[in-house]
């Protein structure tokens, strides 16, 4: 994978963690009060289903 790809990849998922998860950031803070995040089995589901979304678009690109 190209650095640039692997940025791209990154964002898309930092922006799915952010819109379906509401987590502001999927870096390791070292604080389990940061680290740790209890989220609901809807925005699971719905981040997942994100995440299939923008596999299946970037497989059509291809």
């Amino acid at each position: 994978m190209s650095k640039q790809a692997a940025k791209t990849l990154d964002q898309q998922l930092q922006q799915i963690a952010l819109d379906h998860l509401f987590i502001e950031t999927l870096e390791t803070r070292h604080s389990d009060r940061l680290d740790f995040h209890e989220v609901s089995v809807s925005g699971i589901k719905s981040a997942l289903l994100a995440a299939y979304e923008a596999g299946r678009q970037a497989a059509k690109q291809d």
